[in-house]
């Protein structure tokens, strides 16, 4: 028998990451063997017990997969919408198992998604205490100074609490200017207020690495299914603690 916890098996299965699991959990839309379980830190068998999610019954996945996805502007980076908008799952029908996505890029936003139902994958990229590096190129209304880079690079208040040190650099010069960005942290709408504290609105974001992947040639609303290789590699690339990290995007 293989007892785990609940917000464990439901990510495994390709429910949602652990942490929206774990909200599932709580709400009561979780039942073993027909009863309602709601407290945090209850555990079951995937293989004995019976575990339904809003009245479906799940099953151990067949296969352990990862999707990296172009997704395109215009989807919410949800499993569903209750606005009705259009998600990411829309465009990966077809595939077998059953997936989410990992962590998330705003509706206005585009580049690089992971889909999986690895639970422990999810879990390496999104968690905030791995700093898993993630890259974006951005463009924005005009352009900083160089006083508010080094500010940008050591970290700006954000709703009331300091970012993490971030990179930097300008590519491509313009009235309406280019910079690639690196982030050690995944705070909702990061990049936008950052720029918008330092008086500059976000025209375009893109982005094109989580960790060792980068988006290549995908196309938007394309996907490929990782190697278990990558995905390997995806679980490794858990950052070292950033220390001026920031001094290499200057």
């Amino acid at each position: 028998m293989a007892v785990e916890r609940l917000q464990k098996i439901l990510s495994g299965a390709g429910v949602t990451s652990r942490r929206k699991a774990e909200q599932l959990i709580v709400e009561g839309r979780v039942t073993v063997n027909g009863a309602i379980v709601s407290e945090l830190g209850s555990r079951a068998d995937i293989d004995t017990d019976h575990i339904k999610v809003d009245g479906k019954l799940l099953h151990r996945p067949k296969s352990i997969i990862c999707i990296a996805m172009n997704k395109p502007t215009g989807y919410v980076t949800t499993v569903s919408d209750p606005e009705g908008r259009p998600t990411v799952m829309d465009l990966v029908r077809g595939v077998k198992e059953r997936v989410y996505p990992v962590g998330r890029l705003d509706y206005a936003s585009e580049g690089l998604l992971l889909l999986t139902n690895d639970g422990d994958l999810a879990n390496a990229v999104t968690a905030s205490a791995t700093h898993m590096a993630k890259t974006y190129l951005v463009k924005v209304n005009g352009t900083l100074t160089g006083d508010q880079e080094e500010a940008f690079r050591h970290g700006l208040p954000v709703e009331g609490r300091m970012t993490r040190a971030a990179g930097i650099k300008l590519i491509r010069r313009a009235d309406n200017p280019w910079y690639e960005i690196r982030l050690f942290e995944g705070r909702t709408n990061q990049i936008r207020m950052m720029f918008r504290h330092l008086g500059l609105l976000v025209e375009k974001l893109k982005r094109v690495r989580i960790g060792t992947l980068s988006l290549g040639a995908l196309r938007p609303g394309e996907f490929r299914y990782l190697d278990s290789e990558e995905m390997d590699k995806l679980k490794r690339s858990v950052a070292k603690p950033v220390v001026k990290q920031h001094e290499r995007d200057r």
